[in-house]
């Protein structure tokens, strides 16, 4: 099975804007798209192989026909042929709502899902940017339903102004938000279940105000104040920094000044690059792929070694 590029899945979103397209190129038509789903098995939007022989077959096909092969066979052990992560592009031209994610217990016995632990990495902030991450002091439930309440919700929370390259990681109950003039990629549990606290009264196109979920979010808040949430990764060229380690996905950064050759004979598991710079091309013994900024390569777990050639790219390496 050769690299795989798959065509985006592009969302409408109410805080959404253009950069997608004038800085990725991404082919949208609207003024308000705010996500492209890179690697997708969510029903509904599943991806689909943009390149090669097996262009057009959906990553779910690929899946069902050659489970092991692609994703690993310890991966098929613990997740049945379910594509266990989602990857995403997001431009956010406006704040995005006030949120959380349930955890996994928490969304298999409300809504048969996994829950959604997720990182990000910073590609793009205006200046002043800011992200909404956790809350700035230790709160009591009933502190929180008070300020959600009485619209103080924002009192409470932790702001962190952001550049390029700053990571984050938002487990599961952590209250967060993207701030408006961020451009990141995200990495997730597939998981589409969103706890939404507050849209600072915004309304729809049609003049509606979006769904909140106060009281789902009530028993699924972490109200403790942590300073977990800051990713520190070294920044080593041509090396394999490790940032995100965690039981659902593991992220590292690579920044490419030359040629790379990488031994994955003993990963038993699929790998994603996401390029978020520069560009590079992607080589195994069964074909090659070339990425761009903005655009991202999965790998079947069968690959025993693969080749990144590049003098310049920055890349999400990801793998379960």
């Amino acid at each position: 099975m050769h690299p795989l590029k798959f065509k985006p899945i592009l969302k409408e979103r109410l805080w959404g804007g253009t950069k997608l397209k004038e800085v990725f190129g991404k082919p949208i038509e609207s003024d308000i798209t705010g996500e492209s789903w890179e690697l997708s098995t969510v029903p509904g939007d599943i991806s689909v192989v943009a390149n090669g022989s097996l262009e057009g077959k959906s990553l779910q096909e690929l899946i069902d026909s050659n489970g092991e092969e692609l994703l690993g066979k310890s991966v098929v052990e613990r997740f049945g042929k379910e594509f266990p992560i989602l990857i995403k592009f997001i431009d956010a031209k406006q704040d995005l709502s006030i949120q959380l994610h349930p955890n996994d217990a928490l969304a298999k016995e409300r809504h048969n899902s996994f829950g959604k632990t997720e990182m990000w990495y910073i590609m793009d902030a205006d200046p002043k940017a800011e992200l909404i991450v956790g809350f700035n002091k230790d709160v009591t439930k009933e502190e929180y339903a008070e300020s959600v309440a009485n619209d103080t919700l924002l009192d409470l929370l932790n702001y962190e102004q952001v550049k390029e390259g700053d990571t984050f990681f938002i487990n599961t109950g952590k209250i967060h938000a993207i701030g408006a003039g961020v451009m990141l990629a995200e990495i997730q549990q597939t998981s589409d279940v969103t706890y939404r606290v507050f849209d600072f009264n915004r309304k729809d196109k049609d003049g509606n105000l979006r769904e909140l979920h106060t009281d789902l979010a009530l028993d699924a808040v972490d109200y403790e104040k942590k300073d977990d949430f800051k990713v520190s990764y070294s920044h080593e060229k041509n090396e394999v920094n490790t940032m995100v380690d965690c039981p659902y996905f593991k992220t590292n950064f690579i920044e490419l000044t030359e040629n790379l050759e990488l031994d994955t004979v003993n990963r038993d598991s699929f790998t994603i690059f996401m390029c978020v710079g520069g560009e590079a091309k992607i080589s195994t013994a069964e074909g090659e792929v070339a990425i761009k900024s903005g655009e991202t390569a999965l790998l079947p777990a069968s690959t025993q070694k693969i080749s990144l050639q590049s003098t310049g790219a920055k890349l999400l390496e990801v793998t379960i």
